[in-house]
């Protein structure tokens, strides 16, 4: 496997030390493997090219399995290793859709790499769609927060179920007090920490607070995310309830906004995660399910309406920024009777909101927009179809046209914010490769 070309077609120019010292451990012996690195450091990276170095890609056999606590990491590692076209196949399980479907696609695509949650996996592992013979190498990425999650039980049946396994690969952001005993790690184990002994978070990142001098927030954060302009940022609350209300004021305020929480449809969630990391929406309204697992770049400000409710949470928050060598500033937004939490470490400063803004002024809309295209891999279409279309039927240039991602049976392109009322108003009834499909923006 020529690790090489696959970073030269991520533009990755070399991998940094955690992940050499990975690579080093993982494809240098055969024992265990604990790996121990801040968040946004690239841990799915620093276990997925040594692991393709390992597994057969000539063999139809699931040969590893990867556990991720939440649906949104499963899909995103998939994404990744089908981005460094290594000849691997794969694909992700999850809750929350049909197991009928997933074991369609299992039979069609034969993969040999399973990414999945404890659950689902443990589903198809019991009604053999996943055959446990040929499964050598288990990943548990972000295992603390399986743990966390109350994920035991399905994790020790499901490691119970591999009779073949060889090898465990253990991944977090923080360091757990212990290995549970189910995981049944060997002695010549290693273990890679990265950890950084004092600092809680980057140095990259600065903090601030902001003092509200009412109960409700929500002028406050208006005030904060208009001083902001068009930068990139999300704003943190601790409940479902609180989200949606929270995002609704800022759509009536003409902010453009994302919305996340585990209480929305696996469409909804990924529709809206999208617009997000592809510059459609430059604020992200979420509840904590968005401070792990999320590789989005790019991240300027992490805002807490409500406080951390604890040290590690705010921890993985404040990790959604200043990921690799970028900077980034973190604020806590604190009502009349609230102060820092005692946990937080660091300089804080105040930051001053300029004067009032007039309501609804000011508001910096994102550059791009999002459109949903309703044909994709299973139609034939591919990203080269799509920029084809958009450019010929759509009166779009190239350099007009975004981030594209074609999944199964549908597609998502980024275009230029400007283009979208002609662009639409020129496909309207327009086929793609003899196709007619639907195109509309996706709000």
């Amino acid at each position: 496997m020529d690790i090489q070309r696959i970073l030269t077609k991520l533009r990755i120019t070399e991998l940094n030390e955690m992940q050499q010292h990975a690579a080093e451990a993982i494809t240098g012996s055969d024992g265990d493997v604990v790996l121990l690195s801040p968040t946004g450091s690239g841990k799915t990276l620093a276990y997925l090219l040594p692991l393709v170095q390992l597994l057969d890609n000539t063999s139809n056999d699931i040969q590893a399995l990867v556990i991720t606590p939440g649906r949104e990491l499963a899909l995103q590692s998939h994404q990744v290793l089908q981005s460094m076209g290594c000849g691997l196949r794969s694909t992700a399980c999850y809750g929350g859709r049909a197991a009928m479907d997933e074991h369609k696609v299992l039979k069609e695509v034969r993969p040999q790499i399973v990414f999945g949650t404890p659950g689902r996996l443990n589903d198809h592992l019991d009604k053999e769609n996943i055959s446990r013979y040929g499964i050598h190498y288990l990943i548990i990425d972000e295992f603390d927060k399986c743990l966390e999650m109350g994920f035991q039980a399905e994790m020790q049946k499901l490691i119970k179920s591999l009779p073949g396994l060889q090898r465990r690969i253990l991944l977090s952001a923080t360091n757990a007090e212990q290995i549970p005993q189910f995981v049944n790690m060997s002695k010549k184990g290693t273990l890679i920490d990265f950890l950084p002994e004092e600092e809680q978070t980057s140095e990259r990142v600065t903090l601030y607070e902001v003092h509200s001098p009412q109960k409700d927030k929500l002028e406050t954060l208006r005030q904060l995310l208009l001083s902001f302009g068009d930068e990139s940022s999300i704003v943190f609350l601790n409940y479902r309830e609180s989200v949606e209300r929270v995002n609704s004021y800022l759509r009536e305020q003409g902010f453009t906004t994302s919305c996340f929480h585990g209480g929305l449809e696996q469409r909804q969630r990924e529709d809206q995660l999208y617009r997000f990391s592809n510059g459609s929406a430059n604020v992200l309204v979420a509840t904590d399910l968005a401070s792990r697992g999320l590789d989005i770049p790019n991240i300027q400000n992490i805002i807490h309406y409500h406080l951390p409710e604890s040290q590690e949470g705010y921890i993985h928050r404040v990790g959604r920024t200043a990921r690799w060598d970028a900077t980034g500033r973190s604020f806590f937004i604190l009502g009349p009777e609230e102060h820092i939490p005692e946990y937080v470490e660091g300089n804080i400063e105040e930051y001053p909101l300029p004067s009032l803004f007039r309501e609804g002024a000011g508001v910096s809309l994102p550059k791009m927009a999002t459109l949903y295209i309703g044909k994709g891999k299973k139609d034939k279409i591919s990203k080269g179809d799509i920029v084809g279309f958009l450019c010929k039927n759509g009166g779009l240039k190239a350099d007009e046209i975004g981030r594209i991602d074609v999944k199964d049976r549908y597609a998502y392109v980024a275009i230029r914010r400007e283009k979208v009322k002609q662009t639409l108003h020129l496909v309207q009834g327009q086929k793609i490769k003899g196709i007619k499909t639907i195109v509309e923006e996706v709000r």
